[in-house]
């Protein structure tokens, strides 16, 4: 039983999405044609599973973070057909027996709250990667038996990177089950001090640098290399790497110390850039529009970071960009639908 879900693995069910009753709901088009937006970014809690961590204190202060009818109704506002639901890590400091409760009740409530809106919701499993072994199985059961489309993780594991040898069973199974990985940052700790102060910097220059710096790892690391088959998808349009991923070329070139020659990428490393996906909250028409060719548009899905109100008009924010009419097809949900297995509407 999940406590505080109100809806209680997941499928897209063939048709087109019956209109939500109670509310507007926004059909949004491209030259005349229905289109289905996928939303790869949108955050949600099960209270019960929170209450369990020791190393947690919620900070969650905006409705609808918990599933209900009004988060239904802010989708249709919005324009967004399905919402692939994620939730933040904050287990992995927890010991091995808390972390299976929490991932347990959170997956299971995931599987519920899919399944009751199977046209609307899907989800990424939620998993311990401080225990990679634990891990592998979670995302086993949870894609194999609940039906979650892939995984959510942090951009670190308590201060580990993922590029460490010790995470290698866990991309092999992911590439195994052809799942998408979501990777959303959980700033930098290691800059708190310097980050604190006026704007909220932790999260509005230490959420997109995390990113970065996790992106990096796997990249100079050779982890890519080894996991070829790997779909990830980083948040907030892969922080700084894709407007700068052209400087990762030069540091062993120019440090030579400061590299492993026993790493020998198989490609520069600024072109393992346009092997990832990302989102696109990067806020104005003219930096999607950077961010495409950086990337490409095929490699960009809408990410609302919804209930949080970053960008309360994702659609329009791609509709304004400069695109070719098949660019924001794949953004407003074409390319998310392929990676997360979604049924035709």
């Amino acid at each position: 039983m999940t406590a505080d879900v109100v809806f209680t693995g997941c499928s897209i069910s063939d048709g087109a999405p019956s209109p939500h009753p109670g509310g507007q709901r926004r059909l949004v088009t491209v030259k005349g044609k229905r289109i289905r937006t996928v939303d790869v970014h949108a955050h949600c809690v099960v209270p019960a599973a929170e209450a369990l961590a020791l190393n947690h204190q919620s900070d969650n202060q905006w409705p609808n973070m918990v599933v209900t009818e009004g988060r239904l109704r802010e989708m249709d506002a919005m324009g967004i057909d399905v919402e692939a639901l994620s939730i933040n890590p904050f287990w992995y400091r927890e010991d091995r027996d808390r972390a299976t409760e929490i991932v347990r009740i959170q997956n299971d409530s995931l599987a519920e709250v899919c399944a009751q809106h199977p046209d609307r919701l899907v989800a990424f499993a939620s998993v311990a990667l401080q225990f990679p072994d634990l891990a592998v199985q979670q995302l086993e059961h949870a894609v194999k038996k609940l039906g979650l489309r892939g995984a959510a993780v942090g951009a670190s594991v308590a201060g580990s990177e993922f590029s460490d040898p010790k995470f290698h069973p866990f991309w092999a199974k992911c590439q195994e089950l052809d799942v998408l990985i979501f990777l959303h940052p959980q700033s930098t700790p290691d800059l708190k001090k310097r980050l604190s102060g006026n704007g909220w910097l932790s999260n509005v220059i230490g959420n997109p640098l995390d990113t970065t710096i996790a992106l990096s790892h796997l990249i100079m690391e050779g982890t890519l290399d080894r996991f070829p088959g790997l779909k990830i998808c980083a948040a907030h349009g892969g922080g700084y790497l894709p407007s700068y991923r052209h400087r990762l070329d030069h540091g062993c070139r120019i440090k030579p110390s400061q590299c492993n020659p026993a790493i020998k990428l198989k490609k520069k490393p600024s072109e393992y850039v346009r092997d990832l996906y990302v989102d696109s909250l990067v806020f104005t028409p003219e930096a999607l529009r950077y961010l495409a060719g950086e990337i490409g548009a095929d490699r960009i899905c809408i990410g609302t970071d919804h209930p949080i109100p970053w960008n309360e008009n994702p659609v329009d924010h791609i509709l304004a960009t400069d695109l070719t009419d098949e660019q924001k097809i794949a953004i407003l949900g074409g390319t998310a639908a392929k990676l997360l297995k979604l049924r035709d509407s």
